[in-house]
């Protein structure tokens, strides 16, 4: 049976852009068979993907490669993190394992059943998981080829109160956390980041979250390959939880704007 949506999908910038805005908690679709694998009653389920989902994240994105002098490509996961979360490491190096919530789920933010115990992962990880993370390592491939470098920059949002899940939910909560890796993020990254942001409140790195994407075929090993996760705090932008957009959202579109250009040179 064919997903009820396309998983992902690569939108195509400007051949000589480096940048791709990966964006992989905006969505909330599931299809009907995986639904059919989640416990939770439907009231239940709709108050979890306010609280798990990323919510305007893509039409951050897109509102930003309107604003950028040069468009950057867009990766955008067009299902719900409920089906597979794409960022997550597949196998038990995924520290998230211990509140049931590796690369498929099986708790949800406040620590509720979201799949019975025992539940195999493989179906959803062969047939969601697995073709994201090719389908993106292509892409990065296709900047290195293009341009010789790529600069993936990761987009998401966090909750302004902490849920339970959070591992490492003890430290600052800033209008703007930046998610840095140390082969990855090199310093004027990380600067250019900084200034774009400026505007829009405090910037802070690694607090509440910390690390940044990388496609495993290059994590760690290709410092060609740049990276840098922006995390929007969601009163900056929106109403908590899963409401609407306000017009914050515009002033952080300039502003992750403003990042794509300082990085595209």
């Amino acid at each position: 049976m064919a997903p009820a949506a396309p998983s992902f999908e690569l939108l195509p910038g400007a051949e000589a852009s480096p940048v791709i805005l990966h964006v992989p908690h905006s969505a909330r679709d599931i299809p009907p068979a995986v639904r059919a694998g989640i416990v939770l009653g439907d009231e239940a389920l709709e108050r979890e993907l306010d609280h798990i989902t990323d919510a305007h994240t893509a039409r951050l994105a897109e509102t930003a490669a309107l604003l950028s002098a040069l468009t950057p490509w867009r990766f955008v996961n067009r299902l719900s993190r409920l089906v597979v979360d794409p960022e997550r490491f597949p196998d038990e190096r995924e520290e998230m394992l211990s509140v049931g919530m590796g690369a498929v789920y099986t708790r949800t933010t406040h620590g509720a059943v979201l799949r019975p115990d025992g539940s195999d992962p493989e179906p959803l990880l062969d047939r969601y998981f697995r073709p994201y993370a090719q389908a993106m390592t292509d892409a990065v491939a296709g900047r290195l080829a293009a341009t010789g470098r790529a600069v993936i920059v990761d987009v998401h949002s966090y909750p302004t109160a902490r849920l339970p899940y959070e591992l490492h939910g003890e430290g600052p909560r800033p209008p703007v956390c930046l998610g840095t890796d140390a082969l990855h993020t090199p310093p004027p990254l990380r600067a250019a980041a900084r200034e774009a942001f400026a505007g829009c409140g405090e910037v802070g790195l690694d607090s509440p979250f910390s690390g940044t994407y990388v496609p495993l075929a290059f994590h760690g090993t290709e410092p060609r390959v740049g990276a840098l996760m922006v995390e929007i705090r969601r009163d900056t932008y929106m109403t908590e939880p899963g409401g609407p957009a306000g017009p914050g959202l515009d002033r952080l579109a300039s502003a992750l704007a403003a990042l794509v250009d300082a990085v595209t040179g």
